[in-house]
């Protein structure tokens, strides 16, 4: 795969786990209303998509290495892969109660991001272990953090 399409796939992905889960949680703990987590949901996978990928146009941009058209690849291909992973949430949410519907989230984004990881770590010729678990601390930790801000926003 073009490189210009991996970095744009990976970090769109990324960012659509981690900021997806990262908000569903908190809204789930401060509000617990389906309602709002879908619009959070929705807003991420539109609002967030188009920095995300802004902010990859940008940085491409900046390093001077890169042509038009890796730049425009890299933008598209972070944006697509945000918008569409983050709208993956979506499903539980609409189908489940919400409690259980934020642990199949959880779930969900993990083990896609250790599939990811794995290939990054098999791409690199790195520790596959290694690799996952520091991306899935990482999630870890924001999962915990926006819980409890969540809690926090509602008390």
């Amino acid at each position: 795969m073009k490189l210009s399409l991996l970095k744009g796939i990976s970090f769109g992905l990324t960012s659509g786990i981690i900021t997806t889960l990262g908000l569903i949680v908190g809204l789930h703990s401060g509000t617990h209303s389906k309602l709002v987590v879908l619009g959070g949901i929705i807003t991420i996978a539109v609002a967030d998509a188009f920095s995300d990928a802004l902010g990859v146009h940008i940085s491409e941009e900046s390093e001077n290495k890169h042509s038009t058209k890796e730049i425009w690849e890299s933008t598209v291909a972070t944006f697509i892969s945000k918008f569409l992973f983050a709208l993956t949430f979506v499903i539980p949410v609409l189908l489940f109660e919400l409690s259980v519907a934020i642990t199949i989230s959880v779930i969900w984004g993990l083990f896609a991001l250790g599939i990811l990881s794995y290939f990054i770590a098999k791409d690199e010729k790195k520790k596959v272990i290694g690799v996952i678990f520091e991306h899935l601390i990482i999630a870890i930790l924001v999962i915990i953090l926006t819980h409890f801000v969540g809690d926090w926003i509602s008390s």
